[in-house]
């Protein structure tokens, strides 16, 4: 080794002064692994360096030697101490040091020699290490609201440097304040390997919404981004406060329904006692909180209560409705009475609320109520009235049946399509279903379907004369019965042809008839009048009555009047 010159100790000291005033540099290392320390040597190149030397501050003012290596030479390992066979030198002429420990947290420093110019670079070495898991112990087996407790301790285990612990409630970090949030944190280190361990102590005073709420710790670290402990739960105990009764179902309860009374209190753990309230009637119910009353009535509904049975001045209480609908039609099922006769109804309807009724006729809405003053046949059949109010409907029903002798309403004919035959139609009503016949044989078309005492029957001839036909209905009250003339099929036939071909002849002669009954009419009317004065003059000279004789005044009358009739035809 060359001996240091005077000038070489002026630049040592030049370059010491100039290492204070840019500062150390330092490499972090990681417990129990190999770190490199760097020589700072710059531009300069390694082939331009004559020797190489590492060495460590080993406090007070000594430094122990690493190693050396000339120009063209080995590395001469000259450590004696804890560094023998951990250190030696890379191609970069940086420091290899191996199995890191807290002990090598020291400057190290390396001194290049070239061409008469000796510089040193010294270089801070820190060794970090993680803390070794994190866990909540010492937990607090529940909270009680209000009051202060130990909520745990959280532990970061052997760390280079000492971890920083955060307590976190539902993911956010907890503030101390001195009074409902308290943390207690220290550092301990261990004597022997020198890491620290920190422990941090939560005291919390719970509130009733930290009943569900997560408590956590992390743990802040230089070589670990963050550590998270596993969350814990906490039981909140607390007195109860607020007190409800639930009514189950709460809606739409009517009659027959089984009904569930629920006492619900918001302590923890929660009341497992109660005291029922029914409406004068005490129940005492213990491991449970329900009560049921099976098949209500109107007689049901009422104010009910629940208490706590430790403290029966913490009740609640709350109104029960039970939706009722009675349904009384007068009268009901099945109705006879006479067509003529009234029909009084009477619905009875008795409910909890507003009600609404409908009525059907053979299943067929009705704008109204249906009222019967005089029978008539239509108005039998089958009546329903639903009476509703919210979820409940009654319904009530009656058959009307209106009986009477029936009666023929229209008898009217009609010349079929293909103008063969002649369709005579007998519509009548009666109830029961009449018997329908004809004073002529036919051939039956169709008899409808009798609804609501209404019966038509048809058929079907072939007239060779005119004829006067008669049509027959009867049943156990009576018979009816009504005529029409039928004209010769052949005749009309004969007239409709003859109509076609002289229907301008026909209208002309029609009116000459016309006019000459009217000539005759005023002509009559006239010789009568002649005839009764004479006669009055005749009786007044022979001395007979006045008047004349009354059968012969009759018979000029009838005369008289007969041709007016034919007159006015």
């Amino acid at each position: 080794m060359h001996l240091l010159s005077a000038s070489c100790a002026h630049v040592l000291l030049l370059a010491a002064l100039l290492r204070q005033v840019r500062g150390l540099d330092s490499v972090i290392g990681l417990y129990g692994e190999a770190v490199e320390i760097p020589c700072n040597i710059g531009a300069i190149k390694v082939d331009d360096i004559l020797m190489t030397k590492w060495k460590y501050d080993k406090g007070q003012g000594l430094s122990g030697d690493l190693l050396v290596k000339q120009t063209n030479q080995d590395v001469v390992i000259t450590a004696t101490d804890e560094y023998k066979g951990r250190v030696n030198l890379t191609s970069d002429l940086s420091l290899r040091l191996s199995e890191a420990k807290l002990t090598d947290e020291r400057i190290f420093t390396c001194m290049v020699v070239k061409s008469g110019n000796i510089a040193e670079y010294p270089v801070d070495l820190m060794v970090h290490k993680s803390p070794v898991g994190l866990e909540i112990s010492d937990k607090a087996e529940e909270l009680e609201i209000g009051k202060l407790t130990k909520l745990g301790t959280c532990v970061a285990r052997d760390a280079n440097p000492a971890a920083n612990i955060t307590w976190l409630k539902n993911s956010k970090p907890l503030v101390a304040d001195g009074k409902e949030v308290v943390i207690e944190e220290s550092v301990q280190g261990d004597s022997d390997s020198g890491l620290s361990t920190t422990t941090s102590t939560l005291k919390y005073t719970a509130k009733k919404e930290d009943t569900e709420a997560q408590f956590t710790c992390i743990a802040e670290h230089p070589v670990v981004e963050k550590l998270v402990a596993p969350p814990v739960t906490m039981s909140v105990t607390y007195s109860t406060e607020n007190i409800i009764l639930q009514v189950i179902p709460q809606d739409a309860l009517v009659e027959g329904d089984n009904l569930t009374l629920k006492c619900v209190a918001d302590g923890n753990p929660a009341p497992t006692s109660f005291i029922f309230y029914l409406k004068g009637q005490l129940e005492k119910v213990e491991n449970a909180d329900t009560f049921s009353i099976i098949n209500v009535s109107r007689d049901t509904a009422g104010e009910y209560k629940c208490a706590l049975m430790n403290d029966p001045t913490m009740e609640a209480s709350k109104n029960v409705t039970v939706n009722y609908l009675d349904v009384n039609l007068i009268p009901s099922g099945s109705i006879v009475k006479h067509a003529g006769d009234a029909l009084d109804l009477a619905l009875e309807i008795v409910s909890s609320s507003k009600h609404k009724v409908s009525w059907t006729k053979d299943g067929v809405k009705l704008n109204k109520e249906p009222k019967f003053i005089k029978l008539a046949f239509s108005d039998a059949g089958n009546y329903q009235c639903e009476v509703t109010t919210g979820a409940l409907s009654r319904r009530a029903a009656f058959e009307l049946v209106v009986e009477g002798a029936p009666v023929i309403r229209q008898l009217s004919k009609h010349r079929s399509e293909d103008g063969q035959h002649k369709v005579l139609i007998c519509e009548a009503e009666g109830s029961p279903k009449p018997a329908v016949s004809w004073s002529i044989n036919g051939t039956s078309l169709n008899e409808g379907s009798f609804v609501n005492g209404k019966i038509t029957h048809k058929i079907t001839v072939v007239p060779s004369a005119n004829l006067t036909v008669f049509c027959t209905v009867s049943n156990e009250f009576g018979i009816d019965t009504k005529a029409i003339n039928v004209s010769s099929l052949f005749e009309e036939v004969r007239m409709d042809k003859k109509d076609q071909s002289e229907d301008g002849d026909q209208t002309k002669l029609v009116v000459g008839v016309v006019v000459g009954l009217l000539v005759a009419a005023l002509v009559i009317a006239l010789a009568y009048w002649v005839y009764m004065k004479k006669s009055k003059q005749g009786s007044w000279k022979t001395g007979e009555k006045e008047n004349g004789s009354s059968e012969e005044e009759k018979k000029l009358e009838e005369k008289v009047e007969e041709n007016s009739q034919k007159a006015e035809v």
